[in-house]
Formats: C-alpha cells, structure tokens, sequence
C-alpha cells in the first residue's frame, strides 16, 4: 500500500517521539498523537493503515479507542502496546478485535515487523472491497446501510451518486436511524476520505465557549483565553465536519456559520485575520427544517445555502420488511464483537421483531439485539417459540402464524408472492391472516 499510514497514540511524549524515530526510519509514515480522540477523526471506511495505541491513557483509554475504531471499520488493525501488568488485558482486547499487541519494552525491530504484518493484511482487505464493488457485489455501502426495501436501495444510490462529489449535504431523520453512519458513508466515497471527519454535537456544544470551540481563539479573547486555540472548524481542514443536530444551533451563532459555508473562511476569537477553509459540511437533523423556519428558530438563507442536496433516512416503521434481516445482522455483528457464537434467529422471533414498534430505530434494535447474545432476551425468545408442554393446537397455530408472518415480512407485505409459495389460494390466505391476528400493514413499507 504505497498510501498506508501509522497512526501512533500514547500520551507519554518521550515514548511517542523516540517510536516515531525509529518507524520512520524505518521506512513507515508516521502520524503522532497524544490522546486517542484526535486520532479517531482520521479513521474511516476506507483508511489504509494502522493503529498503533498505548492501553492506559487519560481520557479515552486503549480499549475505548478499540471499540470506538471497529465501530467506524471492524477490519482496521489495531496493535496495543501493554506494561507487564496489562497482558490479561490485552489478551481481552484480541479477542474483542485487536489485530495484535506488544508488550513494553519492545524493540524497533519487533514492532516494525508487527506493522508490516497488518499493513499486508489491510491492504488485502481494501483490495477484496474494491474488487467486489468492481465486480457489482454487495458492497460495503450496502453492508453499511442494510435493507432491500425501495427506500433503502433509493437511499443506497443517492448516497454513492452524493459522496463522489464535494456537495455540502442535510440529512434528515428520526432518532437512531443512523443519520451519522450515512455522513460517514458520503465522507468514505469523497476524495477526502482520507483527511479527517469532525463530528461536532451541536447540541452538547457549551452555550459559554461555543464560538470558542468552532472558531478558535486568540491569546485573551476573553478571560482565561492564555493560549492560541484551534476551533473544531479549523481542525477539520481538508476533511468533511458533520454537524450533529444543526437544529439546535444557537440563532446567533447560525448568521456566522452561514458566512463560513458562503465564504469559506472563519476568524477566530480576538483576531481580524480570516483563515481559509477547505471543508465539506454534512448537517443532520432529527426535525424538518423548514417548520423551525416558520417559526423563527432557524434562518431560511442558512437552510437554502446549506441543502444543496439533501438525504432522508427511513425510520424502521416505514421499512418493516427489512427489520428481520437487519436484525439477523445486528446479531451475527453482536455475536462476533462480544467473543460469542453465532447465534440462530428462529423465524418466529425474526417475524416478531417485524411486528414490534422501535421508536429509537436502528439503535434500539441494535440494543436488541445485543441483549439477546448476552442472554438478556430469554424471555422473548421462550415468548415466540411455543413451549413444550402446550397443546398441539397452539403450537400448530403459532407455527402457522410465524411461516406466514416470515413470508409477509420476506415480500414486503405482498400477498400473491406469499400464496403462490406457500401454496394456498389467496382466499385461505386472507382467512388464517385474520384468524392468526396478522396486520399486513405491520409488515410491509406500504402505507
């Protein structure tokens, strides 16, 4: 990989800078940091190197970073470097996904050989992808942004036709649908995958220092301002900076942010220099804002200037014919980041999860889904599987009720394709739909 790139995290400056020496001459490019937080900004779907962190920092720690890395990329290798006393630890942090660790002291040599072992595999791995995208295989957008309701294909081909270009994006949706998986997405498929990804929460922003973190500040800007500060705007230069909640941006603030995104360039705090900005900006929001607008909460030029193209993502009550596959999903990925074997989805419990409200969507199914590889779901799965000692005509009845609840859910809620398979005439189906209380509605996309 003639791009690949170490990404070396420890806060003990002395260790950072002697084990940058001797990688780079080593052959490797070297980027250093001293906590995990400013490192995770430069991973990505599609980044082609390694990590390299210690375990015990303030902060985010090792194993934090760990989870956070695999939760953007899961085949990003992470190598952990340990004292003597964290080794259980480290062995822990293999089986939950690192690629390999190294035990101080180590040795140049050691860890060089280390980095060219996962370098290889990486490269292999970003290799595979692209020859599947090459050869019109399920790609890593679709494996990313699951579901084969219309919705989800029409949000598949905005976001690959958005993400090649360098458009500021709105994304609207419900919380939990994974408004920032599909910033993340646009930002892997533009030219700036590989510079770094802000994600700023506007609404956790300090209402006291919130000009302070974005724009930055001069030395006595205000009181306490001793020292020169890069805002999170100015960080993000040659990358893409996600907006988290843009709703709840302060009214005031909103007119500064919208000559940012018309002139492309900020002024910090107690300076009248300006700095230029080579930015992409993707905003999300929970609510449409054009009713805000209406109500004078936010600025109709910023909304105009801000969507040049806009993305809607479907909550799960508009695509329930994909929640048993994604559910599938979400437990084999459980399965796999808590150490624990596959686990099998009986019909009946996949069907059932169609039929269930998720408010929070994608996150609160997520949360499912983990509960039940922890063994925290017994319960249900005992609801949805008849238990032994029932009659025969309960357990012929709830059988009955999960194959066709299966196939209404597999079809989109279609009817012709579920009688044809199954076998019956369309009247039949009608009949043990409402004898089995089954709502067509509750399993397909259609209204």
């Amino acid at each position: 990989m003639s791009e690949s790139r170490v990404l070396l995290v420890d806060d003990e400056e002395e260790l950072r800078r002697s084990s940058a020496q001797a990688l780079e001459l080593a052959g490797f490019r070297v980027d250093t940091f001293a906590s995990a937080e400013r490192a995770l900004e430069l991973i990505s779907f599609s980044f082609p190197g390694v990590v390299i962190s210690d375990i015990r920092m303030p902060g985010m720690d090792g194993m934090t970073f760990l989870q956070r890395i695999r939760e953007i990329d899961p085949e990003v290798p992470v190598i952990l470097v340990t004292g003597h006393g964290d080794v259980q630890l480290a062995v822990r942090a293999m089986r939950e996904g690192a690629y390999d660790f190294v035990e101080k002291p180590f040795t140049a040599q050691m860890l060089a050989g280390t980095i060219r072992r996962a370098l290889d595999w990486r490269g292999l791995v970003l290799e595979n992808r692209r020859l599947r995208a090459v050869a019109g295989k399920r790609d890593d957008i679709e494996q990313r942004l699951p579901g084969r309701s219309p919705l989800m294909v029409d949000l598949r081909y905005r976001v690959r036709a958005i993400g090649a270009s360098d458009a500021d994006t709105l994304i609207i949706g419900e919380t939990g649908v994974g408004k920032e998986v599909v910033a993340r997405a646009l930002h892997d498929l533009s030219s700036r995958a590989n510079s770094p990804f802000i994600a700023i929460n506007c609404a956790a922003l300090p209402q006291n220092l919130i000009e302070s973190e974005l724009f930055g500040h001069e030395p006595g800007a205000f009181p306490g301002a001793l020292r020169p500060r890069y805002g999170k705007f100015e960080h993000g230069r040659g990358g893409t900076i996600l907006l988290d909640e843009i709703g709840s941006m302060p009214f005031d603030l909103q007119a500064k942010f919208l000559r940012v995104l018309q002139e492309r360039v900020i002024t910090r705090l107690g300076s009248n220099e300006t700095v230029p900005l080579d930015v992409r900006f993707i905003a999300t929001s929970k609510l449409e804002l054009e009713p805000e607008v209406a109500a004078g909460r936010f600025r109709a030029d910023l909304l105009y200037r801000l969507n040049v193209a806009t993305l809607r993502v479907p909550p799960l009550a508009e695509r329930r014919s994909d929640v048993p596959l994604l559910f599938m999903q979400l437990v084999r990925e459980s399965a796999a980041r808590y150490g624990r074997e596959d686990i099998e989805i009986s019909p009946s419990l996949a069907s059932e999860m169609a039929t269930r409200d998720w408010p929070g969507n994608v996150r609160e199914l997520r949360n499912a889904a983990e509960r039940l590889v922890l063994g925290l779901e017994t319960d249900r799965d005992e609801a949805a599987s008849p238990a032994n000692g029932s009659r025969l005509a309960d357990r012929v009845a709830a059988f009955e009720k999960s194959v066709i609840a299966s196939a209404l859910a597999a079809h989109g809620g279609a009817l012709k394709p579920v009688y044809e398979s199954l076998g019956i005439s369309r009247k039949t189906l009608y009949e043990k739909m409402q004898k089995l209380g089954l709502d067509r509605r509750a399993l397909t996309d259609e209204p």
